[in-house]
């Protein structure tokens, strides 16, 4: 039996991984799998050496502070990856975690077939990493097009793959009727999946509904969080006692919620994909400590957080970074937003073509699911 051991860093990459699973179980139902992953990939069956929240650092000081710590535990990794011994090492995002376990395990075995979910964002910064990476990646899958030309320059083994959160999954459409009031506008509130964000952005947001409400009382805010989340997202809400707000982990309740909704405010990230794809607009808001903004200030090489404002070059959807991401700044976008339709259908417009460009004609998971496939089949006996 083939042996694949998937290695995440971070909530986002377990929900990446577990899609490939789903589609790669169909083509093969004879491999073992073995993961560092979270709830996502638990559901799949597969188990994890490690719980995912024990390597979920946030920024550059929480790295330097927890520096032992991941050293331990990139060790540990390494040692039960070589313990399982499998065909493939299937690492998905979180470079600065993944890749370094990665090479790790091409320098004691390198037998051991090493496939890269998620580019690394050289195009952003650390341009130089490329000639580092393709010393121990045996293959890179990148999401944007972009992207390409980074890796053919250093003559890495790329395949653009699209994005898999824009793949239709064509599951069962959920009634909401039993599960909230419809009544009101949903207003989608993604307040982050590590507990260091939600910490940071949960007071933020609870003041910006505040405020919102004393203005208009038209809306119920949804809290969409992580099952591991929830309580932690729930004890905000009850330290204020806030009518019209709810919060739902269960993924697919997650989505129909985000299809039904009028707006949504959310932590920079992958999520905003998914927004868009849903075509509702959007504000994007992030917050960390100084120091960390000021290093990726120094060493990013792009204007914008946010990928469709990085790929357009302009702001297409608002982002409110460090002091601008506070209650007032947020409650005037998006009163603006919610005052002017040709804004929001502006912004979704402007999405829509930039989502074009992150699409594959197939279902982006199942290209990865073939591609793991074809090289597992290509492995040494």
């Amino acid at each position: 039996m083939k042996k694949i051991f998937i290695l995440t860093g971070e909530i986002s990459g377990d929900k990446l991984a577990s899609k490939v699973i789903t589609k790669l179980k169909k083509n093969n139902s004879n491999i073992e799998f073995l993961s560092v992953g979270g709830e996502y990939l638990k559901a799949q069956g597969i188990k994890s050496i490690y719980n995912l929240n024990e390597i979920t650092y946030l920024g550059f000081t929480k790295v330097l502070l927890n520096i032992f710590q991941i050293k331990k535990k990139i060790n540990k990794t390494v040692n039960e990856i070589l313990k399982f011994n499998p065909d493939i090492l299937f690492s998905v995002d979180s470079p600065d975690f993944t890749l370094r376990v990665c090479e790790k395990i091409k320098n004691l075995k390198p037998k051991i077939k090493t496939i890269h979910y998620v580019a690394p964002q050289v195009w952003a910064w650390r341009k130089g990493r490329v000639k580092k990476i393709k010393k121990f990646i045996d293959h890179i899958l990148f999401l944007f097009n972009f992207e390409k030309k980074y890796f053919d320059n250093e003559n890495v083994k790329a395949t653009f793959v699209g994005h898999p959160l824009l793949d239709q999954d064509n599951k069962k459409k959920i009634s909401l009727n039993n599960l909230i009031k419809l009544d009101k506008k949903i207003i989608s509130v993604f307040p982050g999946s590590r507990l260091s964000e939600v910490n940071t952005l949960m007071p933020i947001l609870l003041r910006f509904i505040l405020l919102s409400k004393k203005k208009k009382n038209d809306y119920v805010y949804i809290f969409h969080t992580t099952k591991e989340l929830k309580n932690i997202v729930n004890s905000f809400l009850l330290k204020i006692n806030l009518s019209d707000c709810e919060i739902i982990s269960d993924e697919n309740i997650k989505q129909e919620i985000l299809s039904k909704s009028y707006f949504a405010i959310a932590k920079s990230g992958t999520i905003s994909i998914e927004i868009c794809n849903a075509k509702v607009p959007s504000i994007i808001i992030y917050k960390i400590n100084f120091l960390n903004f000021f290093i990726i200030k120094l060493l990013a090489k792009v204007k914008y957080a946010n990928i469709f404002n990085i790929i357009s070059n302009f702001e297409v959807i608002p982002e409110l970074l460090q002091s601008e991401c506070n209650e007032r700044k947020i409650y005037e976008i998006f009163d603006k937003y919610i005052s002017n339709p040709e804004l929001r259908e502006s912004q979704i417009l402007n999405c829509n073509r930039i989502l074009t460009t992150m699409r594959t004609k197939t279902s982006s998971s199942e290209k990865v699911a073939n591609i793991l496939n074809e090289e597992l089949q290509n492995t040494q006996v």
